[in-house]
């Protein structure tokens, strides 16, 4: 629980880096609830983190009967934390009339790279710690728990139409572009560190100590191991094939076990997209 928070803060003050110190900056308006309050923000100058924060209590109820308890408390503390964060470093770059400090001086481009790989990395490690920063991803996480929709997609749908609504703040093309530039730079990050965090990998051994390997797995790993009766082509000779399914961070751990037991085993090892099970991902409808 301790490590799911500390995950969850580190990724929020990311996020917040992003949004308050090179989104808001150069005027780019990204999707979700942090694209409306910055608009907001543009055409009013209400601060964008009490817009933030108020527009994604009326969302809290929907995360709070389809997500439960547990993504509910996790969103409302990640709201008050961004919330505190978008306002803390805002004032940092607020400079002494007002504007704010542009960081990486007229280099919009440049902006708009780090403002999309900070949120990007920043959303992923929120969601990993089953949390959320609210608004569209509240929509998308409860419709990927339900369905094999990749969330970075789910948002991309659901943020094109608040991106171009930043074109009637500032009636300049360009900026609204940025602004899908940024967006695009968010969910593809956000889909990588996902799946690279949930990516699992398949053994193939086949040893003449299978029974060795398979017990050290087992123990060692907490992994479940399968036996396959094979036979070879050439030598007619009856083998025993061993099939496991790992994370892939367990990949060298398991790799160190089988040469330890047999370091003539014949191994392979593949990426495997999705498995689901016990131990694994859960089959979604």
């Amino acid at each position: 629980m301790i490590r799911d928070y500390c995950i969850m803060l580190f990724g929020i003050i990311l996020f917040a880096i992003g949004y308050a110190c090179f989104m808001l900056p150069y005027g780019i308006t990204s999707g979700g609830m942090g694209g409306v309050a910055a608009i907001i923000y543009y055409a009013t100058g209400f601060p964008a983190q009490y817009g933030y924060f108020l527009i994604n209590l009326v969302l809290l109820s929907v995360a709070l009967w389809i997500m439960g308890w547990r993504y509910t408390t996790r969103t409302l503390v990640a709201n008050v934390i961004i919330s505190v964060f978008i306002g803390f470093f805002q004032e940092i770059i607020t400079q002494d009339d007002g504007t704010l400090t542009k960081l990486v001086g007229d280099e919009m481009f440049m902006a708009c790279v780090l403002a999309g790989c900070f949120e990007g990395v920043g959303l992923a490690l929120v969601f990993q710690s089953g949390g959320s920063t609210g608004g569209t991803d509240i929509i998308a996480s409860c419709v990927n728990k339900y369905r094999d929709l990749q969330l970075g997609r789910i948002m991309l749908f659901l943020d094109l139409f608040i991106v171009g609504c930043g074109y009637f703040v500032f009636h300049d093309l360009e900026r609204m572009l940025v602004g899908y530039v940024v967006m695009f730079i968010s969910m593809t990050v956000l889909d990588y560190v996902l799946n690279m965090a949930n990516q699992s990998v398949q053994f193939t051994i086949i040893s003449n100590r299978y029974e060795e390997i398979a017990d050290a797995v087992n123990r060692h790993m907490d992994r479940g191991v399968t036996v396959l009766n094979g036979s070879g082509w050439y030598s007619k000779e009856e083998r025993r094939v061993l099939l496991i399914l790992a994370k892939k961070r367990e990949k060298q751990r398991i790799m160190q076990l089988i040469r330890h037991k047999d370091p003539n085993a014949f191994l392979s090892v593949s990426n495997v997209e999705g498995v689901f099970g016990e131990g694994f991902d859960v089959i979604k409808k």
